[in-house]
């Protein structure tokens, strides 16, 4: 009993580290996408704060055409010098120099406005400075960030800004003093409007109004914080399409994929159509493998398996499986084509002028050749997922057995490329008997195919 509810124990710490696992990959797949995604937000945040910024520069010279608004123009320098830094340190998840940097924006832009401008020689009240509603220009700020930041970042924008305008205000207020001859005018000429008087004076700081900016700035930099978490969460969603996108790239083309991501759950509908089935496999691969080591084996494994892979996307097929030391392709899946028997046969050309070259290759290394069996068929199969909580894509039908049984037929006739008559007829029909790809084959007399209830007509090419 003891054994048993321990082995139970094992198998569920298995089992949990191979989810843990897949979650792994999965989050490290969502992590490269926001990564992307968080790279391209920052561009486009850096080129919008350039330009915004050199708009600024262009309006606050138009609306104050001194020389000392040189002053401004450096402050507007330090913020785009700081964007591109941000752009460099820029990463997914926390980082404490990009908020370092973040709040090294906000404190020049309070600085730059609250501050009086050292050029200037106009003698101006500090408090004046509040009359030109420039707390405005945080905005752009704000915005900017939305396009590349968290939405934790975002609200702190909102509430470091609202801060350190608060702080600001309070400096401004405690160190502008008004002369006392200006009170006792304003009481004189406004005596009976203290609200006015107070609204006139170049050394009032209007709280209210400051109150409102810092609340309404809070508000928006709250709402935006929120959409940035939303396409936060989208993104994320987009990055699992992705993947289940790269998913389905292992098993069917380019362009396959493509209609496949157009459409609501097309494999899971049963049909039956004509398709070309492809199977190669490596010839006497047993014995080959027997007299090596594992590392070895499956370094030819994947070199074989990668060129073949190649050449069956690059005619529009579909990696149906892998077979050990070969693998199955069909031409016509998930949907029928035009082209199908003639991409088979293209294919198969294809894979063999591929294995000529490899073993060029494999021959300059000083390593044994390797010889594949190819074998072709066309015939009506039926298409649709099967099984239950894991589907996978089947093709189903004597056509499939037809195909694997000319692929072993290649050792018996010692030729590179078995294909059947139906499949030539097929290419024929599509092609015209003057396909290229039926340049190298011969005829063979007709063979028995287990299966088969007749004898099946063959063409070989060596």
């Amino acid at each position: 009993m003891a054994q048993a509810i321990k082995a139970d124990s094992q198998e569920r710490s298995v089992y949990l580290d191979r989810v843990e696992e897949v979650k792994k990959t999965q989050n490290k797949y969502t992590e490269a996408a926001l990564e992307q995604h968080k790279a391209e937000g920052q561009d486009l945040a850096l080129r919008a704060r350039w330009i915004a910024l050199a708009l600024i520069a262009v309006l606050m010279v138009f609306i104050n055409p001194h020389w000392d608004v040189v002053y401004y123009l450096g402050v507007l320098a330090c913020l785009a010098l700081n964007g591109w830094a941000m752009r460099r340190i820029g990463r997914v998840g926390q980082s404490r120099p990009e908020l370092a940097l973040i709040f090294v924006d906000l404190a020049v832009m309070t600085v730059g406005m609250v501050m009086p401008n050292p050029l200037s020689e106009n003698d101006m009240p500090l408090p004046m400075q509040y009359r030109f509603d420039n707390f405005l220009y945080f905005f752009v700020i704000l915005a900017a960030g939305t396009l590349a930041y968290s939405w934790r970042t975002v609200v702190a924008i909102g509430t470091w800004t609202a801060g350190m305008w608060s702080i600001g205000v309070a400096l401004v207020w405690w160190f502008s003093v008004p002369p006392s001859e200006l009170i006792a005018a304003a009481q004189q000429g406004f005596g009976d409007n203290p609200r006015l008087a107070n609204l006139l004076s170049p050394y009032s700081i209007n709280f209210k109004l400051r109150v409102q900016e810092v609340v309404v700035f809070v508000i928006v930099a709250v709402t935006l914080g929120f959409s940035v978490r939303r396409f936060k969460a989208l993104l994320v969603s987009n990055a699992g399409l992705e993947r289940e996108r790269a998913n389905l790239s292992r098993y069917f083309s380019p362009n396959v994929v493509d209609e496949l991501s157009q459409n609501d759950e097309p494999l899971k509908q049963i049909r039956t159509h004509k398709v070309a089935v492809l199977f190669i496999d490596i010839v006497n691969f047993t014995k080959f493998a027997a007299s090596r080591e594992p590392f070895e084996v499956i370094k030819v494994l994947r070199g074989f398996h990668a060129r073949m892979e190649a050449e069956v996307f690059r005619y529009e097929g579909t990696l149906d499986k892998y077979l050990g030391d070969g693998l199955m392709a069909t031409f016509g899946t998930p949907f029928a084509g035009e082209h199908d028997a003639t991409h088979a046969l293209e294919c198969a050309c294809a894979m063999a002028e591929a294995i000529e070259k490899w073993n060029a290759e494999r021959r300059q290394d000083a390593e044994p050749e390797i010889c594949a069996g190819i074998g072709l068929h066309y015939g009506s199969v039926v298409l649709g997922d099967i099984g239950a909580n894991r589907l996978e894509f089947a093709v189903i039908g004597n056509t499939v057995n037809v195909s694997s049984r000319l692929e072993a037929l290649t050792r018996k006739l010692n030729v590179r490329v078995v294909m059947s008559d139906d499949l030539r007829n097929q290419v024929v029909q599509e092609s015209g008997e003057v396909a290229t790809a039926l340049d190298g084959f011969s005829r063979c007399p007709d063979q028995d195919i287990r299966s088969v209830d007749r004898k099946l007509t063959v063409w070989t090419m060596k």
